[in-house]
Formats: structure tokens, sequence, C-alpha cells
């Protein structure tokens, strides 16, 4: 059995390899190829448990992970898990990995496709509201699927970002990009092309002004249950469609299932990005268009990239 850490996994990865394996799960989900069972999420005093299996004709995965929104008090990760890999013929372990690892690159890569495919090709700045993992690692990729000279960060907390923001500046590896804090968020989506999303927020942490959206391409990464939300109503009224990984989006997140229980939202303005992707359409934002990618997560895309993880690790 393989084990791999955060700094091994981190040491094999390659961001536009991992998006290009996030369009080949993309893929399979599509066709159908897969066994993914609804996944438990086990809630006690503001902690969560979710338990993702998921099976593939190569391989089956599951990752089980914690998060804990409190631990940024602490000034630890708020994900963190394992993710173990199986024979699928035998089931016989075949490796355990860092699931705080997998998960942000995998998150990451999943909002940098969004923005290979929705964003303007002439998009150069990105913002990115919440300073936590999952923001860091949207930022990185951000970078490798637009040609990005500017991120622009906010966070709601006051916490001292100087050492984040250095830390991201390296972690993006370009002299020519510059990395900005913003005083709020409206400062932050004024300036940015691209806007990413990752907080834990139960109220909507953009303006409520659809003119100040309009345009942008949106990447909604954190809200994970009903109570959650971080888009406002205003975006229904400058984005045509959202687009999602599984339909079980729609009941998970309070960005989905608060506006569609309103009226706010209609199912048929949904569309999964498989379909999408398949199509060979491509809708862009800018000009005055405004695209929206809500993202939940998915076990599959998990599984996929451990795959890729493991398959690096063997050749090397």
């Amino acid at each position: 059995m393989i084990f791999l850490g955060k700094e091994e996994i981190e040491a094999l990865i390659d961001v536009n390899m991992m998006m290009d394996q996030i369009e080949e799960t993309y893929r399979i989900f599509g066709k159908g190829a897969y066994y993914m069972p609804p996944r438990p999420v086990i809630e006690h005093e503001n902690k969560t448990l979710i338990y993702m299996p998921c099976y593939t004709d190569e391989i089956i995965g599951t990752k089980m992970l914690t998060m804990f929104p409190e631990n940024a008090k602490l000034g630890l990760p708020s994900i963190d898990g394992l993710v173990i890999l199986n024979d699928a013929k035998t089931g016989a372990p075949l490796a355990v990995l860092d699931g705080q690892a997998v998960t942000a690159w995998r998150t990451g890569a999943v909002g940098g496709v969004a923005i290979r495919h929705l964003a303007d090709r002439d998009a150069h700045t990105a913002g990115i509201i919440g300073a936590g993992v999952q923001g860091f690692y949207q930022a990185v990729y951000a970078c490798a699927a637009r040609d990005i000279h500017t991120v622009y960060v906010y966070n709601h907390s006051d916490r001292d970002l100087t050492d984040y923001l250095c830390r991201l500046k390296k972690a993006i590896d370009n002299p020519g990009v510059k990395v900005v804090q913003c005083k709020t968020a409206e400062e932050l989506v004024h300036r940015s092309d691209i806007i990413c999303t990752t907080t834990p927020s139960k109220t909507p942490v953009l303006p409520d002004d659809p003119e100040t959206l309009r345009g942008k391409c949106i990447i909604a990464i954190g809200s994970y249950t009903p109570e959650m939300r971080e888009i406002p109503d205003a975006v229904w009224d400058v984005a045509e469609k959202v687009y999602i990984e599984l339909p079980y989006a729609c009941e998970e997140s309070g960005d989905l299932s608060q506006p569609l229980s309103e009226g706010r939202l209609a199912k048929d303005r949904v569309v999964l990005m498989s379909d999408y992707l398949a199509s060979g359409e491509r809708e862009e934002s800018g000009n005055g268009k405004t695209t929206y990618f809500k993202s939940v997560g998915m076990g599959l895309f998990d599984v996929c990239i451990a795959q890729k993880i493991l398959e690096i690790a063997k050749e090397r």
C-alpha cells in the first residue's frame, strides 16, 4: 500500500494536468460510468463529517472528510480527512492519501475548469472572497486558467493577511502577478473580472446589485449546506443560467435551494457542467455577459484526482 502525505502530493501536482483530469471526470459522469451513492453528511455543534464513496470501472475511492469552521480561530484549516483507494476487482487497498491536500487541489481544479470555459478569454483580474485554504487554491488555478495579472483578496475578519498573501504569491509563482488585499467586498467585485467565493457564510457575501455583478464570471465554492448562502438574488437578474456538477447540488446548497424554493430560480436555468462541456457550446463572461458556476463537489472528483496522483507517484 502507498501512503501519500501533503508534501508528497504537492510535489506531484501539475495544475493543468489536474484540470484536464477534472474534464475527464465530467466525461465519466456524463457517460454514467460510475456508481456514487448519496453522501451521508453528519452535523453536530457546527462540526461536519462527510463520507463520500465512489466506484468507477477502474478504481474504488472513499473520502472521509471533516469540516470544522471554528478551526480558523485556532489557525488551522477547516477541512481535513483521508482518501482511500481500493482495487476495483478485488477491493484490496491500494493507497491512502492526505484528504486535505486532495480536496484542496481538486476543488481548485474544479474552479479552474469552470474558469477555463466560462470566463472571458481576456479576463486579467481575479477576486477571492475568503482567505482560507479553498480561496488560496482557487487563486492558484485562476492564474493557470487565464492570463491573470492581479489577484484581489478580501476576508471578512480582521486577521492579518500578510503571511497569507506572501504564500499565495509564492504559490502562483509568476512575477507578473500581483496579489492585493481589498478593504471591502464591493471594492473586490468592482476590480475583478473573475470572482471566487469560498466562505461558509449564511448571508450573501457579494453586493446585491445586478449592475455590480454584470459581466463577471462568478465561481461559488463555499456554500455546502441548505443554510449557507454566498450569492445574492441579484445574480438571477444578470446570469441566464447556473452551471452545477450534479442535481443534488440543488438540495445541498443554499445558493440553489433557497432561490429555487422562493421562485427566484427556475429548474430550466440549471445546467449540468458535464452536459455543457459535451455540447461544445461556449458561454463566456464579459461584454455585459455574466456567467455563474456553483460547486458543491462530489466523490467522483476525489477518486479521479487521487487516481491520477497515484499514477504519477508510481511513474516517479
